[in-house]
């Protein structure tokens, strides 16, 4: 029996409390790479975390840690953001990121966390809005962590960024928004993190309108969110652009019945007398 990629990253997603976030994430990119190595980039970060581990005092505090970790992954091997190519498919694969050492914040977090825990450091993945951080909880509290540049973030800068999406509303309730700021700044879930991934490189393919790119990362969506309505009809929506209308009229009517009332109901149900008539004519 073949095993395909889609039935290798259900089996790694599969345990809710222990998923192997890096090798999911590595596996987002078989799609665009289906002959991908995933040993070669385990072993360059295994390499790095060795070089990483022999300049560390064996008493080193986690602030020590740190500090080594951020002028390694920054300075020395110039891990940044591509900011000349923000929108390129490679800065969400990581076996790329890895070898330009060029990616967005959070492929930048997924290879910085990886190194990180091979010293002994848990920093924690946070799904901060607008920009991925990362977090490490010490004895004296928690370091918020740009992945961009290693930079610890004040309660004051946090809240500065948080500002654009906070709900709009009176002064008082905008206030106790960002009193609540901590709410924004719990670990994610692998999952989340997983989903976020594959939601960037779908925003790209669907504006780019790659169908089969879009369909393949909601299919990876779908085993993560599997009763996630709005998915359901992304998928879909690649499948009517693909031409394969009972796939896509399926994933309408499901749409259809879980959301009766949605703003584009009327619209999807002439979308879906359109797509019966069209499996008709294939019968």
């Amino acid at each position: 029996m073949t095993i395909t990629s889609l039935d290798y990253f259900t089996s790694l997603v599969q345990q809710a409390n222990d998923v192997p976030l890096f090798e999911a994430a590595l596996a987002i990119a078989q799609d665009a790479y289906p002959k991908l190595d995933f040993d070669a980039p385990q072993n360059e970060l295994d390499r790095l975390a060795n070089t990483l581990r022999q300049r560390l005092p064996s008493d080193a505090s986690a602030i020590q840690k740190l500090r080594l970790l951020n002028h390694f992954f920054f300075q020395e091997l110039g891990f940044a953001i591509n900011v000349n190519h923000y929108y390129d498919v490679d800065n969400s694969y990581l076996h790329r990121v890895i070898a330009k050492r060029r990616g967005i914040p959070i492929s930048l977090a997924l290879v910085y966390m990886e190194l990180a825990q091979q010293i002994g450091l848990p920093v924690k993945g946070v799904s901060f809005p607008g920009h991925f951080l990362m977090k490490l909880t010490i004895p004296s509290g928690d370091i918020m962590i740009d992945p961009a540049n290693g930079a610890s973030l004040s309660r004051e800068e946090l809240e500065e960024r948080l500002e654009p999406y906070l709900p709009t509303g009176s002064d008082a309730e905008r206030a106790a928004s960002r009193i609540s700021l901590i709410t924004y700044l719990q670990a994610a879930h692998p999952h989340d993190i997983l989903v976020r991934m594959l939601r960037n490189l779908k925003a790209i393919f669907q504006q780019n309108k790659q169908w089969q790119r879009l369909l393949e990362v909601q299919q990876r969506l779908l085993i993560l969110l599997p009763g996630d309505a709005v998915e359901r009809r992304d998928r879909g929506q690649a499948y009517s652009q693909l031409d394969c209308p009972q796939a896509a009229l399926e994933d309408l009517e499901n749409y259809l019945a879980q959301r009766p009332l949605a703003a584009d109901a009327e619209q999807l149900q002439q979308q879906a007398a359109e797509l019966r008539e069209a499996c008709r004519r294939l019968n």
